[in-house]
């Protein structure tokens, strides 16, 4: 086990080494001049030339990029453009919204998804599997934003249990934060709980196939029986994968409906960094992004071994 994590991590570090270099390439081939947007458009070229050198932009691109992977291996983000704080900061401020919405919607996604998985997996072929099956497709195929913004209509400006918008802060009180975050976590949750059901009752219905599962049956298990004791475990595999890669998308992904709910998230900051040119918050943020989804890929892999021990020797 200790071998195939040093593997895993081996290939976790030279993954974020290539991330980096797109990243920062890609960021730097936005279109507009960070120095020339904080100005204004009456800026004369001398002075936007004195904050370009001011912000570090006239160096090479080699070099700015090395010092931006070093500044990042400390600790350091470098600073904001527009605001003029470390980006750490700006970093800090948000993450703490992000990561319970995509904690709190991953949840919901596998509290729905698990039993109306195994509930169409057990009675594959009757009326209750095919109405979870529509139901699955229709929570796919509807989306995110406009269901957000339909429970914004229902919950919130007819019903009034919760606000239309916006984050009080944790220092107002868990429950002000959590109410808050129902909503947007109910409007992400939704698709992602049909996606992993639909991948739940798959890979059941692939292992109740398995001659094991046969030989249950054979000793007098149940159907359902042999679905909870012996097939749940070896369907696990499959499912795992989509619940890491949801994480990861719930994380990164959030920024339409951060923004529909006016959240003050990771993703109104990175969409906020790229409408004012602010280069360096956009390649930090997407940057732990990146390694966020990367890590949870790796405690993917180490859940898969836990689970299927044969995994470990290759």
């Amino acid at each position: 086990m200790i071998r195939f994590a040093a593997t895993r991590l081996l290939s976790l570090a030279l993954s974020l080494l290539m991330a980096s270099i797109v990243v920062f390439a890609v960021v730097q081939v936005i279109p507009g001049d960070p120095a020339s947007y904080m100005l204004g458009l009456n800026a004369t070229p001398e002075a936007v030339e004195a904050l370009r050198n001011e912000l570090g932009l006239n160096g090479s691109i080699w070099a700015r990029y090395i010092g931006w992977v070093s500044g990042m291996l400390v600790g350091d983000f470098g600073q904001s453009y527009t605001y003029r704080v470390p980006v750490s900061d700006l970093i800090a401020q948000r993450i703490w919204v992000s990561l319970p919405l995509a904690m709190i919607a991953l949840l919901m996604s596998t509290l729905i998804a698990f039993p109306v998985g195994l509930i169409a997996a057990a009675r594959r072929g009757k009326f209750s599997d095919y109405s979870i099956m529509g139901l699955t497709q229709l929570g796919i195929a509807v989306p995110n934003f406009w269901f957000a913004m339909l429970l914004v209509l229902v919950f919130a400006i007819n019903l009034h249990w919760f606000g239309a918008g916006g984050f009080p802060g944790w220092e107002n009180g868990i429950f002000a934060g959590l109410k808050a975050l129902t909503l947007p976590a109910i409007a992400l949750a939704l698709p992602q709980a049909s996606i992993l059901a639909r991948v739940m009752r798959s890979s059941l219905l692939e292992t109740l196939t398995q001659d094991y599962i046969r030989s249950a049956r054979a000793k007098g298990l149940t159907r359902a029986q042999a679905l909870r004791r012996h097939a749940l475990r070896n369907a696990m595999i499959p499912v795992l994968t989509i619940i890491g890669l949801q994480f990861s998308f719930l994380l990164a992904g959030a920024i339409i409906i951060e923004n529909v709910f006016y959240l003050p998230g990771l993703g109104q900051l990175i969409y906020k960094g790229i409408t004012q040119r602010d280069l360096v918050v956009v390649e930090s943020v997407v940057m732990l992004l990146v390694f966020a989804v990367i890590l949870v890929t790796f405690l993917v892999d180490l859940a898969y071994a836990a689970v299927d021990p044969r995994l470990r020797k290759r």
